[in-house]
């Protein structure tokens, strides 16, 4: 007996005829409605309790993590596996598919939680906002198809699902939720959109919305042609659209929703057609969502619910490929490390996978370098060994991402066809030194990555190679940009292919099958690097075979993305697991890097607190002003330079020159250098040379115990038979000055006076007080290692003096002709990396400081081009 004489069986009758009423009406209206089934005061109140009991567990979930507006009511306690149509059919299709019960009932929950918190179908007037958090392909897509599928369930009509601004990730969108949903319940549903159409509005739109028992589905890209014809079509439905239950999904919500001029205010404009819409923005990259000014109206901040979604069973992320730093408080023991997957492509090889510039792009022709070669090899091994083992997704494909310029792209297919008709010959003809070749580059790598560490079974060369000639020869050189005809269709049967692309390869789009990727295309803001990792994702049946190849400095970009992302999720956690907060003092913290960007400037509506680290960094000089007005500057470098050099012989050691043309000063106390740096100015365009932030973060480093001694050593030009002038730098120190021209620009007319040098130091100047038995030293972080063996704590400065005029005669490069009699004194920086366990000091400054940082910004060339194709 439950309280005041009423039974459980009488609760549980009626709570169920209670829920077959919240399919047409709100709870309140519900509960009313009970008291014509002969119900009492005391029977209405044990349902009502027991709803409510529903509702606080549902909104409780630890999992998925949630932060919601204060008196937010949570009314969906879960499907009707009895009554419900589109959520059991889209559950039994997940089953099939062999998502695994862990994910299936992750999946259930968190959509269920989504599902609560946008409002009852049957409220008079409302207008949701909510964000959802995922990680990089890592099944959003399936998230919102099942919020979508429960929403439909319990009386949502109209599904507006926004997919990007490319026709790939719209056409895919679409094929899924056909799949998913209208296939399974296909009287339920009707297309507006299909798989080869974007929105073209149908005549008499008061029809589709006066039907009752259907519910209607729409696939748009972020295109503003598109987008006005859906507004305009919508304002013709006039009154129908009242009582017309509306949930838009927001795909990729950070991309053109935020800070756009011609997709913002057309999203707002479509929005105001309905007196009743949710809209539920996703995205792995929420930087710019969770940066929007949360006063301001006329944006797309979630002021009703933010959702983190756990990561799934099986996803391979950042941390997984590339490791990740320490968070404060973390037990070392705990920490994910990368595994052995990233191979390094040497920086010498770039200028031969992409243009310098949109000048060079025109007439480009890339080389099959060694980095690439290897990567496409390993590309076919790694799909033969699949097809070996036989389960898992049948589709295999390689990445070449190196540039966002279609002409490139086109130039890459013949080359890669040649290396493809080459080793195809090969094979067919036997040929030993080849297959020795192969067999030791599979040897070597499934040592590197041993698949039973990963739950795989390895397998044997001799077996992979019986299907290696035929993956070969199955495989297609596919272009896919937003210019091109041949296209990535997984639709049509298995695909092999090597996917050469851009934008449309970076965004959403999932590249099925992905063993192997070349990428070094450079960009400094975490939501567009990040998005552009499509390797990140589900690996079964082949955990162990992917690689990618990337520039180092581009791995260590992923690294502190790594650590980016865990330290936003704990904090976001942290914030939803406080009863007090709210989604309008909801407040993420996003960690920054003094060379990359959180967002482009445009997003960038608030100042946001952040915390720059420079341990295991190396800081240098790259851009000077050769302007009159540059002349002061750099002769104030030069003598501080010289002050550092007396300051270093007075306090420090003097060590013996380790090379010609060098001289090298050990144990130079700490505020030697500080007295130096107050004096010596970066340009403003090295961010990461920001005056202020350097001195602090060394302080407060000594101030810790480390940093306290810094070895500063002067390179000099080496090469016995240069003509290039001496320098007299002070207190016995004369070298030959070094010569670094300047870049030349696409358009010579239009040079600011602002040199960029591009690099200023070698690798081997960065071991110059190390020892390393006559050997180089190799990767920065093997420096960074040997350091903390010989040298722990102690940091690097050198000093480099330039030759003012620096005409190199090399191609590409103009004379520096810098405004100066003396010396152009470039100077880089190499920090320590702080030692296990240590705190790496922090340096507070607002993200809207980074506005010196040159920032890739959000490619919207595509919008224009789709406006006139629309």
């Amino acid at each position: 007996m439950t309280a005041a004489g009423v039974t459980q069986e009488q609760v549980d009758e009626l709570y169920k005829v209670f829920q077959k009423f919240t399919q047409s009406m709100t709870p309140h209206e519900a509960v009313k409605n009970l008291q014509l089934f002969g119900a009492n005061d005391a029977m209405i109140r044990a349902v009502r309790e027991r709803h409510e009991a529903e509702s606080l567990r549902i909104r409780n979930l630890d999992e998925p993590a949630s932060v919601h507006l204060d008196g937010r009511q949570t009314w969906y306690t879960g499907p009707d596996m009895e009554n419900d149509r589109n959520w059991p059919a889209l559950m039994a299709s997940m089953k099939r598919k062999d998502f695994g019960d862990e994910n299936v009932t992750s999946i259930d929950k968190s959509s269920t939680k989504i599902v609560a918190l946008l409002d009852h179908p049957k409220q008079d007037r409302y207008r949701t906002r909510g964000l959802v958090v995922g990680y990089v392909q890592s099944g959003k897509t399936t998230s919102f198809t099942a919020v979508m599928a429960k929403a439909a369930d319990k009386g949502y009509k109209l599904f507006i699902v926004l997919s990007g601004i490319h026709n790939t990730l719209r056409r895919q969108t679409q094929i899924r939720l056909v799949k998913d949903l209208v296939d399974a319940n296909p009287g339920q549903w009707h297309q507006v959109t299909n798989e080869v159409r974007d929105f073209t509005p149908p005549p008499n739109p008061k029809a589709f919305f006066a039907a009752k028992d259907q519910h209607l589905l729409l696939v748009v890209k972020k295109n503003a042609a598109v987008l006005r014809k859906l507004r305009d079509w919508l304002a013709s439905a006039g009154e129908y659209l009242d009582q017309c239950p509306t949930l838009i999904i927001d795909d990729e919500a950070d991309q053109s929703t935020v800070a756009t001029a011609k997709i913002n205010p057309l999203l707002f404009d479509v929005l105001d057609k309905f007196p009743k819409v949710g809209y539920v923005g996703y995205t792995a990259t929420p930087f710019a969502n969770l940066l929007i000014d949360p006063s301001a109206d006329a944006d797309f901040y979630p002021r009703d619910f933010i959702v983190n979604l756990p990561k799934p069973l099986g996803y391979h992320g950042t941390e997984v490929l590339f490791g990740r730093d320490l968070l404060d408080g973390e037990d070392p023991a705990d920490l994910p490390g990368g595994h052995d997957m990233v191979r390094l492509v040497p920086d010498e090889e770039v200028d031969d996978l992409k243009p310098r510039n949109k000048k060079e792009a025109a007439g480009f022709q890339p080389a099959i370098t060694r980095s690439l070669q290897a990567a496409v090899e390993w590309f076919w091994l790694a799909t033969a060994a699949r097809r070996a083992r036989g389960v898992g997704n049948p589709h295999s494909t390689m990445l070449v991402h190196t540039t966002t310029e279609t002409s490139v792209h086109e130039a890459f297919k013949a080359p890669l066809e040649h290396l493809q008709q080459s080793l195809l010959e090969r094979l067919r003809r036997t040929d030993e030194r080849t297959l020795d070749r192969l067999r030791s580059t599979w040897e070597r790598e499934t040592s590197l990555v041993p698949a039973t560490d990963l739950g795989e079974k390895k397998v044997p060369f001799e077996t992979l190679l019986a299907h290696l000639e035929k993956v070969v020869g199955e495989t297609r050189v596919v272009i896919d940009n937003y210019r091109s005809s041949d296209r990535l269709n997984y639709e049509s049967g298995p695909v092999t292919a090597i996917a050469v692309g851009g934008n449309t390869l970076s965004r959403g789009l999932t590249l099925e099958g992905l063993v192997s990727s070349l990428f070094v295309r450079a960009v400094s803001a975490y939501d567009t690097l990040l998005q552009m990792g499509r390797w990140f994702g589900y690996r079964n049946g082949y955990a162990d075979l992917p690689r990618i190849w990337m520039t180092e400095e581009l791995g260590m970009w992923f690294s502190h993305l790594a650590t980016v992302e865990a330290d936003m999720r704990r904090d976001i956690d942290r914030y939803m697991h406080n009863p007090a907060e709210t989604p309008l003092t909801f407040a993420v913290r996003l960690r920054s890097h003094p060379q990359m960007a959180i967002t482009s400037k445009a997003k960038m509506k608030s100042a946001v607190l952040a915390h720059a680290k420079y341990g295991g960094m190396l800081v240098e000089s790259r851009f000077f002003d050769v302007t009159e007005r540059g002349r002061e500057v750099l002769d104030t470098n030069a003598r501080a330079a010289r002050n550092l050099i007396g300051a270093s012989q007075q306090h420090g050691v003097a060590e013996t020159a380790p090379r010609p043309e060098t001289a090298l000063f050990t144990a130079v106390p700490t505020d030697d250098v500080v007295a130096f740096l107050q004096t010596y100015a970066f340009h403003e365009r090295s961010e990461e040379g920001n005056r202020g932030r350097l001195i602090d973060y060394i302080t407060k480093r000594a101030r810790a115990g480390a940093l306290n001694r810094w070895s500063v050593a002067v390179v000099g030009n080496s090469q016995a038979t240069s003509a290039t002038p001496s320098c007299d730098l002070g207190s016995g120190v004369t070298v030959r000055m070094v010569k670094r021209a300047r870049l030349g620009q696409p358009s010579e007319t239009a040079f600011d006076g602002v040199a960029d040098i591009k690099t200023l130091s070698s690798r081997r100047d960065e071991h110059i007080d190390l020892s390393t038995d006559g050997a180089d030293a190799g990767s920065r972080q093997r420096i960074l290692d040997l350091r903390q063996e010989q040298r722990p704590g102690e940091g690097l400065v050198l000093i480099y003096p330039i030759e003012p005029r620096s005409d190199t005669g090399k191609g590409g490069r103009l004379p520096l002709d810098a405004p100066t009699e003396d010396v152009v004194i470039g100077i880089a920086l190499l920090f320590p990396t702080p030692r296990p366990g240590s705190e790496d000091s922090e340096v507070e400054y607002y993200s809207a400081d980074l506005s010196g940082v040159r920032v890739e910004e959000e490619d919207t060339s595509v919008l224009d081009y789709d406006d006139e194709a629309a």
